[in-house]
């Protein structure tokens, strides 16, 4: 007892004393009262009892609250209490003689007693740290064995199982308790939580019940944790943990061998090996135990280890940030675990080493972790002075781990951060000073971040400025701290989402490799997201997107080759939600970021033809064309989508490039479709055909997930009956089935999904017409049948491509329909009418909902239809393709005041650009109030404004200029 530390707190060593003399007297046992008194007059025990009264909360009640055996542990030593309360937890006799109830008392009062004869071994200094941590251990081994003979006892006389010999229930019951991290190397901590794995050998147990094995040790499980874990007047056992089992967010707390092993074999991460060197059979079936290991083996130890699976060995340790001197280490608040130079690099050192190593030479699969850094030194593949050094280091942080954990029987690694704190624990550890203390603490410190960084030599750092550690089934807590710097305001949420990655319940992160490769890029991804306005939005958009991806290999190696494509994902993930829902649909579309001019400009119309031309060109069949097709449209779109979203073009101005897309991509499958319809129905003699554009593509206003509306017109002389083909079909039916086939083709889902939706309801007579017009019915019916609604979409309609004449011809003919004279005052009415049915149908106040808002885009729409057909007979350059155009050449021939024109116009191009920059980002409506901080400002910039409030002003204050024009131009519709 010479090395006891003083009393750090001399009023919290009065305090103690006093209750010890008031429990003595309350005991009404004369013989502990005499013993009581003795003890504080003899200058040895009293110095004893000094040492724990001023120091340990913990350890003082402990012995007050249990005098007889502080009387036993004070006179005989911890040697024989520690070796009677063992026993007591071990105990056999008892067993089928006691209720769960009294097994908990029997196992709490041992272990109250174990850590007491433990504690004072060890501020005394009268145990080695190797037989602290053990015989730590040892107990939690012998209150398991306890527990799992009482619970399989219990399960046998319910008749749930017929074990071999109910007197030794754990011996071939199938059972089987692994010991993970401390307990499994047998290196318990003071105040430590147990890591468990539990199984079940569904081949052994003497399963005779009714409910099935799964349900039996799913509720064996429970009741393991409650008789080891639940706090009761008497305290508890040990903090059970079941997370280091295969998958513990998907899985049952105890899982059959079976399952254990196909996950290890096709799931198991490399941290998962290093955690299986320190397992254990701690109870159970010891048998069956080891079997299990002795599978596993090829799993923990491999021969030989391919470059990736070294690499990924080695990411483990490069996330924790490791230094090479420089940065000062702060004592205050230090964690002497997960801290810089603490216990997890040594053990990181160790188990990273033996899983490179220890596939080729077995005398390296030890558990313990000097036992390992000492055979690794022996066997030369750590440097010389290591294992000296790291020895000194480890027995030295245990100790100060232990002294932090003893005062309040807290699993606590930091150290104080307030300065009279830092002074107690210094003069509980035998320091005459905190000078003394930190001194020792940094050379430790030091010299283990020393020899853990040489293990970095030539090797990139994947931590950062911080920790980056997503391993194991908990938190890292310097990991947490900095998620938190790097600006996630959730980083919990993050550490989980990142390790069920690691985990591989994604499809794409199934394969080892694919880990592999996430492992290395998690922290190329994390500072990306960091960079975005809402890094947590866009950490769980990506989370979205990765969970839909059906493979990660090749999206991962892209990722791992241009680290600076997680710029464009990390701003789509955090403003884009409809732009990162499509990216999760077409992940190959990251492909074309890497060309060399994806940023640089949209190629024109030309240039897209000989494009989709080269790229069809090499179809193997004409599903492989569609296929091909499809890729290429994608390709353009995100490539629109992705330069409208940093601001390089303009919502108004993508307009043009979405549109060519759609154009040629119809004037590339039309031919393609006749070919094949050929093959079978032939050709109409004379005949032609042509594709014509309505809505948004006609009038080349086109935006991220727009419709095509498209009618079909046909000619063919009137002397020809049926085509020439061996099924051959009357002209009308020819087409009406040419035209289905084409449909077809655009909205048919391939492995690449549509190339657009078609709609065709603004063929004559609507969806009850014909799917292909001639072209004299088409024009009989636009000059005789027709709507005013019907003309109005015709200002906007589009020859797409033709065969022949008959593209000139039905431009002709159409223009013949628009400029045809028209009763001013029925025409306003017909408009005012329509514009009043569709805003009882759809009307809203919303301001976002820019389409149907009073002055809104089918406001401004309306006018300009109007005036196009008001005053085209005389004017029929107001014919023009948009509805901007329409208005400027409305101003400029003073058909409307300039001032009252370019008011149009500005709202035209507001509406378009706002309406773009939504299409694109939000799936659904907009809210402003749930929506990103990033999407605002990218809806702020597309719009012109300088801030998102003056851009609510702006849409508020166009929308009522333009809806007191709608009014003031065709009125209220006549009843």
């Amino acid at each position: 007892m010479e090395k006891l530390p003083h009393a750090a707190n001399t009023d919290l060593r009065a305090i103690h004393f006093e209750r010890w003399t008031e429990a003595a007297g309350r005991t009404g046992d004369d013989a502990i009262a005499d013993f009581a008194a003795a003890a504080i007059q003899d200058p040895a025990t009293a110095r004893v009892l000094s040492s724990v009264f001023g120091n340990s909360p913990f350890l003082s009640q402990c012995l007050i609250s249990d005098l007889v055996f502080a009387r036993e542990l004070l006179l005989r030593g911890p040697d024989e209490a520690y070796s009677e309360a063992f026993d007591a937890a071990a105990d056999r006799a008892s067993l089928g003689d006691e209720n769960e109830d009294q097994v908990k008392l029997r196992l709490r009062i041992a272990k109250r007693r174990a850590a007491l004869a433990i504690g004072l071994a060890d501020i005394s200094e009268s145990w080695t740290l190797e037989r602290i941590t053990s015989a730590l251990s040892d107990f939690a081994s012998a209150a398991l064995g306890a527990s799992c003979r009482f619970l399989l006892r219990q399960m046998h006389d319910r008749g749930d199982l017929a074990l071999h010999n109910p007197e030794d229930p754990e011996n071939d019951s199938g059972l089987i308790v692994l010991g993970m991290g401390k307990l499994g190397a047998r290196e318990l901590n003071y105040s430590s939580d147990i890591d468990l794995i539990l199984l079940y050998d569904q081949d052994m147990v003497p399963h005779t019940g009714k409910n099935g094995l799964q349900h039996l040790f799913t509720r064996f499980s429970r009741n393991l944790v409650s008789l080891m874990d639940e706090r009761t007047k008497d305290g508890y056992v040990f903090r059970t943990d079941l997370r280091l089992r295969p998958d513990p967010g998907a899985t049952p707390p105890a899982i059959s061998v079976l399952a254990a092993e196909m996950y290890y074999e096709s799931t198991g991460q490399n941290w998962e090996r290093a955690a299986m060197i320190k397992a254990r059979p701690v109870a159970g079936d010891e048998k069956a135990g080891l079997a299990f290991l002795d599978i596993l083996r090829p799993f923990m130890w491999r021969r030989s280890l391919d470059f990736a699976a070294i690499q990924d060995i080695q990411s483990i340790k490069r996330q924790i940030n490791a230094y090479r001197g420089g940065a000062k280490i702060a004592v205050a608040g230090h964690n002497i675990k997960l801290g810089r130079g603490g216990i997890r690099e040594i053990e990181f050192y160790a188990q990273t080493q033996q899983l490179i190593w220890g596939g080729r030479d077995p005398e390296l699969r030890v558990r313990g972790t000097l036992s390992a850094i000492e055979r690794l030194d022996a066997a030369g593949h750590v440097d010389g002075a290591a294992f000296s050094d790291l020895k000194q280091a480890y027995n030295f942080h245990r100790r100060v781990e232990h002294r932090l954990q003893m005062i309040d029987d807290r699993q606590t690694h930091e150290l104080p951060e307030n300065e009279e704190d830092l002074e107690r624990i210094s003069v509980f550890l035998g320091y005459s000073s905190v000078a003394d203390f930190t001194e020792e603490l940094l050379r430790h410190l030091k010299c283990v971040e020393y020899h853990y960084a040489a293990l970095f030599e030539g090797e990139t750092n994947l931590g950062g400025p911080g920790n980056l550690v997503f391993t194991g089934a908990d938190d890292d807590p310097d990991t947490l701290k900095t998620l938190t710097q790097m600006g996630f305001s959730e980083p919990a949420t993050v550490s989980n989402t990142v390790r069920t990655w690691h985990a591989g319940r994604y499809r794409a992160v199934r394969s080892t490799r694919a880990r592999q490769l996430l492992t290395e890029l998690v922290p190329t991804m994390l500072d990306a997201f960091s960079a975005s306005p809402n890094p947590d939005l866009a950490l769980r958009r990506f989370n979205e997107f990765l969970e839909g991806l059906p493979a990660g290999v090749q999206l991962f190696s892209l990722f791992n080759a241009h680290p600076g494509l997680f710029d464009l994902v990390a701003e789509i993930m955090g403003a884009a939600p409809r732009l990162a829902g499509w990216l999760s649909r077409h992940p190959i579309l990251l492909d074309g970021v890497l060309s060399r001019d994806f940023f640089d400009f949209v190629p024109g119309r030309h240039d897209m033809t000989a494009e989709l031309a080269e790229a069809t060109g090499h179809a193997r069949d004409f599903q492989d064309f569609l296929d091909i097709q499809r890729r290429w449209a994608n390709d353009g779109i995100f490539q629109v989508g992705a330069h409208m979203l940093r601001g390089r073009l303009e919502p108004v101005d993508a307009s043009g490039p979405l549109s060519d897309i759609a154009d040629t991509c119809l004037t590339s499958l039309l031919p393609e479709i006749k070919r094949e319809f050929a093959d079978t129905h032939g050709h109409v003699p004379g005949g032609e055909m042509a594709v014509i554009a309505f809505g948004k593509l006609g009038s080349r206003e086109m935006m991220p997930g727009s419709d095509l509306d498209l009618l079909f017109v046909y000619d063919s002389p009137s002397n020809t009956e049926q085509s020439d083909g061996r099924r051959p079909l009357p002209p009308g039916q020819y087409y009406s089935r040419l035209c289905q086939r084409f449909i077809g083709a655009i909205t048919a889902p391939t492995a690449e999904g549509r190339l657009y939706e078609v709609d065709m309801r603004l063929r004559p007579a609507g969806n009850a017409g014909p799917i292909a017009s001639s072209l004299e019915a088409f024009t009989r019916y636009q000059k005789t049948d027709a709507w005013t609604w019907e003309h109005q979409a015709l200002t906007r309609a589009r020859v797409v491509c033709a065969e022949g004449d008959l593209g000139e011809n039905l431009e002709a003919a159409v223009r013949s329909v628009l400029t045809a004279r028209r009763d001013a005052s029925d025409l306003a009415s017909d408009v005012a009418e329509m514009r009043e049915r569709i805003r009882r149908e759809h009307g809203v106040d919303d301001i976002w909902s820019v389409k149907h808002i009073p002055g809104g885009i089918v406001d401004i729409e309306f006018l300009a239809q109007y005036l196009q057909l008001k005053y085209a007979a005389e004017t029929p350059e107001i014919l023009a393709g948009d509805t901007a155009a329409a208005f400027a050449v409305a101003g400029e021939k003073g058909l409307i005041e300039t001032d009252v024109a370019s008011e149009l116009v500005n709202a035209t191009i507001l509406w378009r650009n706002l309406q773009g920059i939504l299409r694109l980002t939000v799936e659904g409506g907009f809210s402003e109030d749930g929506a990103a901080v990033a999407l605002k400002r990218v809806i702020t910039r597309a719009c012109g404004a300088v801030d998102f409030e003056t851009l609510k002003q702006t849409i508020e204050t166009t929308a009522a200029k333009s809806a007191a024009l709608c009014q003031a131009f065709f009125g209220i519709p006549k009843n």
